[in-house]
């Protein structure tokens, strides 16, 4: 299998509750020429529910496990604070790469999802086209530098 298979075949979750920043991120991922499939949830608990092909993520085929996780921190129901604990928590999702992509610049919620295990935090950019920029960038480590383990 030649890397851009691979590069293909890996899935992102994208865990952000605002609709509004949704669409930007998937406008940005798609301007950024990623051809990654995208799956979108709403909260913590949609997240975990996705994670563990429960409820209307049941179907594993539709829903497969994700490669990569783009979390955001402020989200309704169970926050992405407390999804991103239970992850690391389990054996069998600890090994999917979380990025949490949030509003947020306190340090204490740095230093929080750090401890957590998160693999990178970053700062949603101001401005399309500095998110566009963040993604590209993101997409390039995560899916042409960085080996993934396999799903």
């Amino acid at each position: 299998m030649s890397p851009n298979n691979s590069k293909r075949t890996i899935v992102i979750l994208i865990a952000d509750d605002d609709a509004e920043d949704r669409m930007l991120v998937k406008e940005a991922l798609e301007e950024s020429r990623l051809t990654n499939k995208m799956h979108f949830v709403e909260n913590g608990e949609e997240l975990m529910d996705y994670l563990h092909n429960r409820g209307r993520f049941s179907d594993k085929d539709k829903y497969p496990t994700p490669g990569l996780i783009l979390l955001d921190l402020n989200m309704p129901k169970k926050d992405g604070r407390e999804a991103l604990k239970e992850i690391k928590a389990d054996e069998h999702l600890r090994v999917i790469p979380v990025v949490v992509l949030t509003t947020s610049k306190a340090e204490e919620d740095i230093l929080r999802t750090y401890d957590l295990g998160v693999s990178s935090f970053i700062a949603k950019p101001v401005t399309f086209s500095a998110l566009v920029d963040v993604m590209r960038t993101l997409s390039k480590y995560w899916f042409e530098i960085v080996e993934l383990p396999k799903p």
